[in-house]
């Protein structure tokens, strides 16, 4: 039995994600004993990116029209920079990303995954970190930004790159573990 048996964690994802920050969070989760959906509003697949080059593709496990955040106990927003982008101006996905600031189940984020938290609304006030380039983003829209490896936040956990991806996926684990937080409401 592990920390996670019997948690189902969604990770929420379009084409163009990080390939790693999927892969190795996933792993992790599993390890820990977590049900593990990759969800999408994709059917199908999702295809991944590794820097600037097309990688492999991974089975949606559910379509996101046919589920919400009340089937999941945590969430996850693997980076990339088309992923954030796509997800960030469908409605879809960011009212499930708010459900789950809403009812306090924790939240993770990593390199640019925090962007889709930007157009969720969920930010403000809120200590974070993410890969550079989207720290003045998330600034202007009132997070308190910090250059660390993993910074957590009343159920909120956030990375900068693949780099961190070891503090990332023990954080998560822990988190997701922890459960609710009360305090996080957005």
């Amino acid at each position: 039995m592990g920390t996670l048996s019997e948690r189902k964690i969604a990770i929420l994802t379009e084409d163009g994600f990080e390939e790693v920050e999927l892969t190795s969070p996933k792993q992790a989760l599993l390890d820990a004993g977590a049900i593990v959906h990759v969800v999408s509003p994709k059917r199908g697949t999702v295809r991944a990116k590794e820097g600037d080059e097309w990688k492999g593709e991974y089975p949606v496990d559910k379509n996101l029209s046919e589920i919400s955040a009340a089937d999941y106990d945590g969430l996850l927003l693997p980076g990339g920079v088309v992923n954030p982008d796509k997800l960030r101006t469908n409605e879809e996905a960011l009212s499930f990303v708010k459900d789950f600031f809403h009812t306090g189940k924790p939240v993770a984020a990593i390199c640019h995954g925090p962007q889709v938290l930007i157009d969720a609304e969920v930010v403000e006030g809120r200590r974070l970190t993410s890969v550079a380039a989207i720290r003045k983003d998330l600034i202007n829209a009132g997070a308190l930004w910090e250059d660390s490896e993993v910074v957590t936040d009343e159920g909120l956990v956030t990375s900068r790159t693949p780099q961190d991806l070891p503090a990332f996926n023990s954080k998560i684990v822990e988190e997701f573990a922890e459960g609710k937080h009360e305090g996080q409401h957005a």
